[in-house]
């Protein structure tokens, strides 16, 4: 059986913002990721904190993963930020700015006592991190780091290595690409970075769609009016579902029990082709279960 919690959405919403926290609670976002660090002004850090983590102790948030981004630890917050998202428990602890393995091996949730449920997010901005990529998101194979998930920073990304985010990305793709090679080759998710047009829906839904097409799990949002489209590109197709339930059907008859192949639909099918049509159906249930 496939366990899988949809990450087709991820909102972030500045922990600065009462009522933008407040408004999470309404949205029909899967992943809500409460941003200390790039949204927040440095005078109001410390009010950020504290209403983010009261905000996710309360709770009320529904099926929607809960997330915090703290500051990066060796900033002047980083080391409160931690401690106080530890003591809040959150679903998981976005990490940014993790540029090799050692950052995440520091951090140690278990030796601050975090419960079990709470997992780390990385954030994947540098170019550093792009060359590091496979050695941390191999730090998920060790049980202490408790990484479950990479996050794209292409806005950082693109500062750094000056490369210009045109229609299509051809700069970025490399590295979206080695990312994604890196998260699947260690059994994790990966989202894909953000879209920062709010005018150009059409523009939005294609990147969407380059991102799922790739293999990204979903997509970083920076407004409430991009979860829709992320949601729907994100999930699979009503002719996808039906599809792979006949594939599994398929198999599932007597005469194909000891084959590795065979025809559907003009096409060869063969068991590995299985596998992925049980995580399309475990994918679309799970979307299902949060309606």
């Amino acid at each position: 059986m496939i366990t899988i919690r949809p990450r087709r959405s991820a909102l972030y919403m500045p922990g600065s913002n009462a009522r933008a926290i407040e408004k999470a609670k309404t949205l029909a976002a899967d992943v809500v990721i409460f941003d200390l660090e790039d949204a927040v002004a440095p005078d109001m850090k410390a009010q950020a904190r504290e209403q983010v983590c009261a905000a996710v102790r309360a709770g009320g948030y529904g099926r929607r993963e809960l997330v915090i981004r703290i500051n990066a630890p060796e900033t002047p917050w980083g080391e409160a930020d931690l401690a106080a998202a530890v003591a809040a428990a959150p679903d998981a602890i976005l990490v940014p700015k993790v540029s090799s393995a050692e950052t995440l091996a520091a951090v140690g949730l278990g030796r601050l006592g975090a419960t079990e449920r709470t997992r780390i997010w990385a954030m994947i901005e540098t170019p550093l991190a792009i060359l590091q990529v496979e050695a941390i998101a191999r730090a998920a194979r060790d049980a202490s780091t408790r990484l479950d998930c990479l996050v794209m920073g292409t806005n950082d990304l693109a500062k750094d290595t000056r490369a210009r985010l045109l229609p299509g990305r051809a700069a970025m793709l490399p590295w979206l690409m080695t990312a994604l090679a890196a998260a699947r080759a260690h059994g994790i998710d990966i989202l894909d970075g953000v879209y920062n047009s709010l005018s150009d829906a059409d523009g939005f839904r294609a990147e969407c769609e380059q991102g799922r097409d790739c293999g990204f799990d979903g997509k970083t949002l920076i407004h409430p009016d991009q979860i829709a489209a992320a949601n729907a590109v994100f999930a699979p197709s009503a002719e996808e579902v039906d599809n792979a339930r006949a594939i599994v059907a398929l198999f599932e008859q007597p005469e194909h029990a000891g084959k590795g192949a065979v025809s559907h639909n003009g096409r060869m099918v063969e068991r590995l082709h299985v596998e992925m049509a049980r995580r399309v159906l475990a994918l679309g249930e799970a979307i299902a279960a949060r309606a």
